[in-house]
Protein backbone atom coordinates (compact mmCIF):
# COMPACT_ATOMS: atom_id res chain seq x y z
CA UNK A 1 0.00 0.00 0.00
CA UNK A 2 1.50 3.33 -1.09
CA UNK A 3 2.05 6.18 1.36
CA UNK A 4 -0.70 8.85 1.40
CA UNK A 5 -0.16 11.98 -0.68
CA UNK A 6 -0.60 15.46 0.82
CA UNK A 7 -3.99 15.83 -0.91
CA UNK A 8 -5.31 12.45 0.24
CA UNK A 9 -4.06 13.19 3.79
CA UNK A 10 -5.94 16.51 3.76
CA UNK A 11 -9.12 14.78 2.57
CA UNK A 12 -8.79 12.18 5.34
CA UNK A 13 -8.27 14.83 8.02
CA UNK A 14 -11.22 16.85 6.72
CA UNK A 15 -13.37 13.74 7.17
CA UNK A 16 -12.51 13.73 10.89
CA UNK A 17 -14.97 16.53 11.60
CA UNK A 18 -17.89 14.56 10.13
CA UNK A 19 -16.85 11.38 11.91
CA UNK A 20 -16.39 13.00 15.33
CA UNK A 21 -19.77 14.74 14.91
CA UNK A 22 -21.36 11.27 15.26
CA UNK A 23 -20.37 11.44 18.95
CA UNK A 24 -19.84 15.15 19.72
CA UNK A 25 -22.24 17.84 18.51
CA UNK A 26 -21.38 21.49 17.91
CA UNK A 27 -17.67 21.56 18.80
CA UNK A 28 -16.21 21.96 15.29
CA UNK A 29 -13.72 24.65 16.39
CA UNK A 30 -12.30 22.38 19.10
CA UNK A 31 -11.99 19.47 16.63
CA UNK A 32 -10.08 21.72 14.21
CA UNK A 33 -7.86 22.93 17.07
CA UNK A 34 -6.95 19.37 18.05
CA UNK A 35 -6.08 18.50 14.44
CA UNK A 36 -3.93 21.65 14.17
CA UNK A 37 -2.13 20.64 17.39
CA UNK A 38 -1.43 17.15 16.02
CA UNK A 39 -0.04 18.64 12.81
CA UNK A 40 2.24 20.94 14.83
CA UNK A 41 3.23 18.27 17.38
CA UNK A 42 1.73 20.50 20.06
CA UNK A 43 -0.45 20.08 23.15
CA UNK A 44 -3.87 21.45 23.98
CA UNK A 45 -5.52 22.93 27.05
CA UNK A 46 -9.29 22.36 26.94
CA UNK A 47 -11.34 24.67 29.14
CA UNK A 48 -15.04 24.30 29.76
CA UNK A 49 -17.56 23.60 32.50
CA UNK A 50 -18.14 19.91 33.35
CA UNK A 51 -20.36 18.09 30.89
CA UNK A 52 -19.46 19.79 27.59
CA UNK A 53 -17.84 16.58 26.22
CA UNK A 54 -14.16 17.48 26.62
CA UNK A 55 -13.09 13.89 27.33
CA UNK A 56 -15.51 12.43 24.77
CA UNK A 57 -14.07 14.77 22.12
CA UNK A 58 -10.51 13.44 22.60
CA UNK A 59 -11.70 9.81 22.71
CA UNK A 60 -13.66 10.32 19.48
CA UNK A 61 -10.61 11.91 17.83
CA UNK A 62 -8.45 8.93 18.86
CA UNK A 63 -11.02 6.44 17.51
CA UNK A 64 -11.26 8.31 14.19
CA UNK A 65 -7.46 8.45 13.82
CA UNK A 66 -6.61 4.88 14.94
CA UNK A 67 -4.61 6.25 17.88
CA UNK A 68 -4.35 4.95 21.43
CA UNK A 69 -5.71 7.14 24.22
CA UNK A 70 -5.46 7.00 28.01
CA UNK A 71 -7.02 9.17 30.68
CA UNK A 72 -5.59 10.31 34.03
CA UNK A 73 -7.82 11.96 36.62
CA UNK A 74 -5.57 14.53 38.29
CA UNK A 75 -6.20 14.69 42.05
CA UNK A 76 -4.37 16.33 45.00
CA UNK A 77 -2.75 12.99 45.97
CA UNK A 78 -1.55 12.01 42.48
CA UNK A 79 2.21 11.38 42.40
CA UNK A 80 4.57 12.02 39.43
CA UNK A 81 5.21 8.26 39.11
CA UNK A 82 1.46 7.70 38.67
CA UNK A 83 1.76 9.62 35.39
CA UNK A 84 5.22 8.72 34.07
CA UNK A 85 5.59 5.19 35.44
CA UNK A 86 8.01 3.81 38.02
CA UNK A 87 10.50 1.08 38.83
CA UNK A 88 8.88 -2.00 40.40
CA UNK A 89 10.81 -4.70 42.26
CA UNK A 90 10.29 -8.19 40.84
CA UNK A 91 10.84 -10.76 43.61
CA UNK A 92 11.29 -13.61 41.08
CA UNK A 93 14.23 -12.00 39.29
CA UNK A 94 15.41 -9.88 42.25
CA UNK A 95 15.58 -6.92 39.84
CA UNK A 96 13.75 -3.68 39.29
CA UNK A 97 11.73 -3.40 36.08
CA UNK A 98 10.13 -0.30 34.59
CA UNK A 99 6.32 -0.20 34.56
CA UNK A 100 5.22 2.44 32.02
CA UNK A 101 2.68 4.99 33.23
CA UNK A 102 -0.36 6.25 31.28
CA UNK A 103 1.81 8.92 29.61
CA UNK A 104 2.98 6.17 27.21
CA UNK A 105 0.14 6.64 24.74
CA UNK A 106 -0.73 8.75 21.68
CA UNK A 107 -3.42 11.01 23.18
CA UNK A 108 -3.20 11.56 26.93
CA UNK A 109 -6.27 13.09 28.56
CA UNK A 110 -5.03 14.94 31.65
CA UNK A 111 -8.38 15.53 33.33
CA UNK A 112 -8.60 18.56 35.65
CA UNK A 113 -4.84 19.15 35.53
CA UNK A 114 -5.15 22.11 37.91
CA UNK A 115 -6.35 19.82 40.73
CA UNK A 116 -2.92 18.28 41.27
CA UNK A 117 0.08 19.91 43.02
CA UNK A 118 2.85 21.62 40.99
CA UNK A 119 5.28 18.69 41.42
CA UNK A 120 2.93 16.32 39.58
CA UNK A 121 2.01 18.98 37.01
CA UNK A 122 5.75 19.37 36.35
CA UNK A 123 6.09 15.62 35.71
CA UNK A 124 4.32 16.30 32.42
CA UNK A 125 6.72 19.08 31.42
CA UNK A 126 9.51 16.80 30.24
CA UNK A 127 7.02 14.56 28.43
CA UNK A 128 5.46 17.56 26.64
CA UNK A 129 8.71 19.28 25.72
CA UNK A 130 11.18 16.44 25.18
CA UNK A 131 8.77 13.62 24.15
CA UNK A 132 10.39 11.42 26.76
CA UNK A 133 10.29 10.68 30.50
CA UNK A 134 13.29 10.08 32.74
CA UNK A 135 12.87 7.56 35.55
CA UNK A 136 15.88 6.81 37.76
CA UNK A 137 18.07 8.77 35.34
CA UNK A 138 17.12 6.70 32.28
CA UNK A 139 15.29 8.56 29.47
CA UNK A 140 12.48 6.63 27.78
CA UNK A 141 11.01 7.83 24.49
CA UNK A 142 7.25 8.34 24.16
CA UNK A 143 5.26 7.14 21.13
CA UNK A 144 4.76 9.35 18.09
CA UNK A 145 2.31 11.01 17.67
CA UNK A 146 2.00 12.19 21.27
CA UNK A 147 -0.44 14.86 22.42
CA UNK A 148 -1.48 15.96 25.90
CA UNK A 149 -5.07 17.21 26.04
CA UNK A 150 -5.37 18.74 29.51
CA UNK A 151 -8.75 19.85 30.78
CA UNK A 152 -9.56 22.43 33.42
CA UNK A 153 -12.78 23.75 34.90
CA UNK A 154 -13.06 27.56 34.56
CA UNK A 155 -15.54 28.14 37.42
CA UNK A 156 -14.40 26.11 40.41
CA UNK A 157 -11.03 27.28 41.71
CA UNK A 158 -11.24 26.09 45.32
CA UNK A 159 -8.60 23.45 45.99
CA UNK A 160 -6.86 23.98 42.65
CA UNK A 161 -3.27 24.79 41.72
CA UNK A 162 -3.12 27.25 38.80
CA UNK A 163 -0.68 26.14 36.10
CA UNK A 164 2.55 28.18 36.20
CA UNK A 165 3.30 30.42 33.21
CA UNK A 166 6.20 28.17 32.13
CA UNK A 167 3.84 25.21 31.81
CA UNK A 168 1.02 27.19 30.18
CA UNK A 169 3.53 28.31 27.55
CA UNK A 170 4.15 24.62 26.67
CA UNK A 171 0.55 24.26 25.48
CA UNK A 172 0.26 25.12 21.81
CA UNK A 173 -3.45 26.01 22.02
CA UNK A 174 -6.03 26.83 24.64
CA UNK A 175 -9.45 25.83 23.32
CA UNK A 176 -12.60 26.99 25.08
CA UNK A 177 -15.57 24.63 24.79
CA UNK A 178 -18.72 26.72 25.19
CA UNK A 179 -22.09 25.55 26.44
CA UNK A 180 -24.21 24.38 23.48
CA UNK A 181 -26.98 26.40 21.89
CA UNK A 182 -30.59 25.34 22.52
CA UNK A 183 -30.84 23.56 19.14
CA UNK A 184 -27.54 21.71 19.73
CA UNK A 185 -28.59 20.67 23.23
CA UNK A 186 -31.88 19.30 21.86
CA UNK A 187 -29.84 17.34 19.31
CA UNK A 188 -27.68 15.89 22.13
CA UNK A 189 -30.72 14.82 24.17
CA UNK A 190 -32.41 13.33 21.09
CA UNK A 191 -29.34 11.18 20.41
CA UNK A 192 -29.32 9.94 24.01
CA UNK A 193 -33.05 9.20 23.83
CA UNK A 194 -32.38 7.13 20.70
CA UNK A 195 -29.79 5.02 22.55
CA UNK A 196 -26.47 6.83 22.05
CA UNK A 197 -23.91 5.57 24.58
CA UNK A 198 -20.85 7.83 24.96
CA UNK A 199 -18.85 4.84 26.25
CA UNK A 200 -19.50 2.84 23.05
CA UNK A 201 -18.08 4.85 20.16
CA UNK A 202 -18.12 1.86 17.81
CA UNK A 203 -21.82 1.41 18.53
CA UNK A 204 -22.30 5.10 17.70
CA UNK A 205 -20.90 4.37 14.22
CA UNK A 206 -17.44 5.91 14.63
CA UNK A 207 -14.88 4.42 12.25
CA UNK A 208 -11.22 5.25 11.58
CA UNK A 209 -11.13 7.71 8.64
CA UNK A 210 -7.42 8.56 8.89
CA UNK A 211 -4.32 7.14 10.50
CA UNK A 212 -0.76 7.89 11.61
CA UNK A 213 0.46 7.68 7.97
CA UNK A 214 -1.97 10.43 6.94
CA UNK A 215 -0.78 12.51 9.87
CA UNK A 216 2.87 12.08 8.86
CA UNK A 217 2.15 13.02 5.23
CA UNK A 218 0.18 16.05 6.43
CA UNK A 219 3.00 17.19 8.74
CA UNK A 220 5.48 17.03 5.85
CA UNK A 221 3.16 19.14 3.70
CA UNK A 222 2.62 21.70 6.48
CA UNK A 223 6.42 22.07 6.82
CA UNK A 224 6.54 23.10 3.13
CA UNK A 225 3.82 25.75 3.50
CA UNK A 226 5.51 29.04 2.65
CA UNK A 227 5.53 32.09 4.93
CA UNK A 228 6.43 35.48 3.44
CA UNK A 229 8.63 37.98 5.31
CA UNK A 230 5.55 40.24 5.59
CA UNK A 231 3.61 37.53 7.45
CA UNK A 232 6.57 36.84 9.75
CA UNK A 233 6.75 40.56 10.53
CA UNK A 234 2.99 40.67 11.15
CA UNK A 235 3.20 37.81 13.68
CA UNK A 236 6.10 39.52 15.48
CA UNK A 237 4.21 42.86 15.56
CA UNK A 238 1.14 41.19 17.09
CA UNK A 239 3.19 39.50 19.81
CA UNK A 240 5.18 42.65 20.56
CA UNK A 241 1.91 44.59 20.88
CA UNK A 242 0.82 42.23 23.69
CA UNK A 243 4.05 43.06 25.57
CA UNK A 244 3.34 46.78 25.24
CA UNK A 245 -0.36 46.57 26.17
CA UNK A 246 -1.25 48.43 29.41
CA UNK A 247 -3.78 45.68 30.18
CA UNK A 248 -1.14 42.93 30.47
CA UNK A 249 1.57 42.34 33.06
CA UNK A 250 2.92 39.55 30.84
CA UNK A 251 2.90 39.53 27.05
CA UNK A 252 3.49 36.76 24.52
CA UNK A 253 7.02 35.29 24.55
CA UNK A 254 9.08 34.48 21.43
CA UNK A 255 7.96 30.84 21.93
CA UNK A 256 4.38 32.13 21.55
CA UNK A 257 5.33 33.85 18.29
CA UNK A 258 6.80 30.63 16.87
CA UNK A 259 3.65 28.80 18.01
CA UNK A 260 1.45 31.27 16.10
CA UNK A 261 3.63 30.79 13.03
CA UNK A 262 3.22 27.00 13.30
CA UNK A 263 -0.56 27.02 13.86
CA UNK A 264 -1.09 29.54 11.02
CA UNK A 265 0.82 27.26 8.63
CA UNK A 266 -1.20 24.22 9.68
CA UNK A 267 -4.48 26.11 9.26
CA UNK A 268 -3.41 27.46 5.84
CA UNK A 269 -2.61 23.91 4.67
CA UNK A 270 -5.87 22.50 6.07
CA UNK A 271 -7.83 25.12 4.12
CA UNK A 272 -6.10 24.08 0.89
CA UNK A 273 -3.27 26.60 0.44
CA UNK A 274 0.50 26.23 0.38
CA UNK A 275 1.10 29.77 1.72
CA UNK A 276 0.00 31.69 4.82
CA UNK A 277 -2.24 34.79 4.69
CA UNK A 278 -2.95 37.38 7.42
CA UNK A 279 -6.41 35.79 7.81
CA UNK A 280 -4.77 32.50 8.82
CA UNK A 281 -2.83 34.35 11.53
CA UNK A 282 -6.00 36.09 12.73
CA UNK A 283 -7.96 32.82 12.77
CA UNK A 284 -5.46 31.16 15.14
CA UNK A 285 -4.38 34.18 17.21
CA UNK A 286 -6.88 33.76 20.07
CA UNK A 287 -6.44 30.02 20.77
CA UNK A 288 -2.65 30.28 20.33
CA UNK A 289 -2.07 33.41 22.45
CA UNK A 290 -4.83 33.70 25.08
CA UNK A 291 -3.07 31.52 27.68
CA UNK A 292 0.36 33.12 27.16
CA UNK A 293 -0.63 36.55 28.53
CA UNK A 294 -1.44 37.74 32.03
CA UNK A 295 -3.99 40.46 32.80
CA UNK A 296 -3.32 43.24 35.29
CA UNK A 297 -5.55 42.80 38.38
CA UNK A 298 -7.16 46.23 37.81
CA UNK A 299 -8.02 45.32 34.20
CA UNK A 300 -9.52 42.04 35.41
CA UNK A 301 -11.65 43.90 37.96
CA UNK A 302 -12.99 46.09 35.15
CA UNK A 303 -14.19 42.98 33.30
CA UNK A 304 -11.44 43.01 30.67
CA UNK A 305 -10.50 39.56 29.30
CA UNK A 306 -7.39 38.31 27.53
CA UNK A 307 -9.54 37.58 24.45
CA UNK A 308 -10.92 41.12 24.32
CA UNK A 309 -7.44 42.69 24.53
CA UNK A 310 -6.01 40.36 21.84
CA UNK A 311 -9.03 41.08 19.62
CA UNK A 312 -8.38 44.82 20.00
CA UNK A 313 -4.70 44.29 19.13
CA UNK A 314 -5.73 42.35 15.99
CA UNK A 315 -7.90 45.31 15.00
CA UNK A 316 -5.11 47.88 15.48
CA UNK A 317 -1.90 46.22 14.24
CA UNK A 318 -1.49 47.05 10.51
CA UNK A 319 -2.20 44.07 8.25
CA UNK A 320 0.33 43.44 5.45
CA UNK A 321 -1.04 43.82 1.93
Amino acid sequence: MSAPTADSARTSLEALRTEIAKAVVGQDAAVTGLVVALLCRGHVLLEGVPGVAKTLLVRALAASLQLETKRVQFTPDLMPGDVTGSLVYDARTAEFSFQPGPVFTNLLIADEINRTPPKTQASLLEAMEERQVSVDGTPRLLPDPFLVAATQNPVEYEGTYPLPEAQLDRFLLKLILPLPSRATEIDVLTRHAEGFNPRDLVGAGLRPVAGPDDLEAARSAVAKTSVSPEITGYIVDLCRATRESPSFTLGVSPRGATALLATSRAWAWLTGRDYVTPDDVKALALPTLRHRVQLRPEAEMEGVTADSVITAILAHVPVPR
